[in-house]
């Protein structure tokens, strides 16, 4: 690895990443920044998300593993937990994040937010509003987004 500055931790979490990764997630560190990683996560099947592969971008701050790591989506997305700006309401972000989670926790986590979105909880009020208020309507939204923004096609 080519930043030898990086903690041990960072360094043994991305080889991990790299040597074994997580079904339908993958993650490389940039070539200029150790700690930026490109994302790649494939929705999940069963979910509106299906046949869509999001672009994510994830950060390690200075003081990782103490504070979460920065995730947002760079794929336009449909869901009532992610807002325009492609970030993420997830507890393990925000509050509930501790020292013994690592990057592969967390993008499996945000995979599992795809398979099951909570309108209950929002970051976009208005998705979660016609969640609630129509979720037939909005799953079709949902999959016309994901094969919009999400598919290539």
């Amino acid at each position: 690895m080519a930043n030898s500055n990086l903690p041990r931790r960072i360094i043994k979490e991305t080889q991990r990443l790299l040597s074994e990764p997580a079904p339908g997630i993958s993650a490389s560190p940039s070539e200029e920044n150790m700690r930026y990683f490109n994302v790649m996560i494939l929705g999940p099947s069963q979910s509106p998300y299906e046949g869509g592969v999001f672009k994510l971008e994830l950060f390690l701050p200075e003081d990782y593993p103490m504070a979460a790591p920065k995730v947002r989506f760079l794929t336009k997305i449909y869901h009532p937990n992610i807002d325009k700006l492609g970030r993420i309401c997830l507890d393990i972000l925000k509050d509930k994040w501790s020292p013994a989670l690592q990057i592969r926790t967390v993008l499996l986590s945000i995979q599992a937010l795809l398979s099951a979105p909570n309108p209950d909880d929002p970051l976009s009020e208005n998705i979660a509003k016609h969640w609630k208020s129509n979720e037939v309507e909005a799953v079709e939204t949902a999959k016309e987004w994901t094969r919009l923004y999400a598919t290539g096609a």
